[in-house]
């Protein structure tokens, strides 16, 4: 694995395993707010992996099947992020 290759493996392997870790924060959060915290926490890890998911593809480092099936991955994680934060929101005004 060549140097530029190995940087972004790395930074991917670092936001997403930091999407996890939140969720599983959040799960366990002592309010309402700290679980909004820690998924938005999530949701900004998840939106940087697929930034890096996004280069890895440009720069062809991996096949084209695989990437593509991670981006999709991807967008789907922000999908559901997304719509538990809203959704925890709105709950969280009434």
């Amino acid at each position: 694995m060549e140097q530029k290759e190995y940087i972004l493996a790395d930074q991917l392997l670092r936001s997403g395993t930091s999407i996890g870790a939140n969720i599983e924060e959040g799960i366990s959060a002592q309010s309402k707010n700290d679980f909004i915290a820690k998924l938005s926490v999530s949701l900004k890890e998840a939106n940087e992996s697929y930034y890096w998911l996004r280069l890895i593809e440009a720069t062809n480092t991996f096949s084209d099947d695989q990437v593509n099936l991670l981006i999709r991955d991807c967008e789907e994680l922000i999908a559901m992020l997304t719509a538990i934060l809203r959704t925890s929101r709105i709950n969280q005004s009434k």
